[in-house]
């Protein structure tokens, strides 16, 4: 594994709208940042959301995608080196900052004094299985991820679930949340010959939960059989799966961070740092607010100018 031994004065992980906006701040605060990729292009899950973002204020209507490609082309300007396609399998202190394991096109240890966590979360599988939400460079993305002979498990929200014809097909949907009722009613709209949605507790808002009659509402506890595709003893077409997300983070392991009681990353309020010096965490891996494109956005110029600020304060 070779060492990089260019300046860098901090490193990001993650291509997301949190570790995009803080390499781009950096960069035009006059820093030298680097953004290291698990996928083949900018966005992380931005690029699974097909859909129009009405929520984002200053970009109504744009999807997912297009805010990606929004994200690689203010990196470009910015002239942000970027790795794509590699993996960070490790992040160590050392006497003077932090060395930072990558696996990729070619093996490389970044060194640098500040390290920003921004690699999001992860949907949460269905337990007792292997099956895994699809990632942005996973050729299932485009085709749907397929379980079992008959149907499919689907896990999280996303293009495959656009990608996936539910045309006469009988239909689960697992979770009580905003994702499991606003995908309930997408697979009902577009053909599901029935639908039923299955949740220990309902917690979506009510104008999605109004919406999905009564009676396919089932709420309380249930039995899942994957192989058999069955949810309570009754067997459906497609499994779909909303069990929440994750933050992932195991690489960051070796810093011993402290997490919150749901286990994404502690961090300070005012300037994101984690309770390791020199350590930032933004966006969805920490959960710090509500998430969103626009408060990933936020999180990424929080702890950009929070590095600005200690490197001034510290001459380096």
């Amino acid at each position: 594994m070779l060492v990089d031994r260019n300046r860098h004065e901090a490193v990001v992980i993650g291509g997301g709208p949190a570790g995009s906006s803080c390499a781009v701040w950096l960069a035009h605060l006059g820093f030298a940042p680097i953004l290291i990729e698990a996928g083949s292009r900018i966005g992380g899950l931005c690029r699974l959301h097909s859909f129009r973002d009405d929520w984002n204020a200053s970009l109504p209507g744009v999807t997912g995608p297009q805010v990606a490609d929004n994200l690689e082309v203010s990196l470009a300007h910015a002239k942000v080196p970027l790795l794509l396609s590699h993996t960070v399998t490790g992040v160590e202190p050392t006497g003077d900052g932090f060395a930072v394991a990558v696996s990729g096109v070619r093996d490389v240890v970044l060194r640098a004094p500040y390290v920003v966590l921004a690699t999001g979360v992860t949907a949460r599988g269905l337990p007792g299985t292997n099956i895994a939400a699809p990632k942005a460079e996973d050729s299932s993305v485009r085709q749907g991820s397929a379980s079992g002979t008959h149907g499919a498990v689907l896990i999280g929200p996303g293009e495959h679930i656009v990608a996936k014809d539910f045309r006469d097909k009988r239909v689960a949907v697992l979770g009580g949340g905003d994702n499991a009722f606003e995908n309930a009613l997408y697979a009902m709209r577009h053909g599901a010959s029935s639908v039923d949605l299955y949740a220990r507790t309902v917690r979506a808002q009510r104008q999605f939960v109004r919406q999905v009659p009564v009676a396919h509402v089932h709420a309380g506890k249930y039995r899942v059989d994957a192989a058999a595709q069955a949810v309570n003893g009754n067997h459906y077409d497609v499994i779909m799966v909303f069990y929440g997300w994750e933050p992932i983070v195991d690489y960051a392991a070796g810093l011993k961070l402290r997490r919150t009681a749901r286990g994404y990353v502690a961090t300070d309020a005012v300037t994101a740092q984690t309770s390791c010096a020199g350590v930032y965490a933004i966006g969805e891996v920490a959960q710090r607010q509500h998430p969103c494109v626009v408060t990933a956005l936020a999180d990424g110029v929080v702890a950009a100018k929070a590095i600005q600020a200690s490197i001034e304060q510290n001459g380096s």
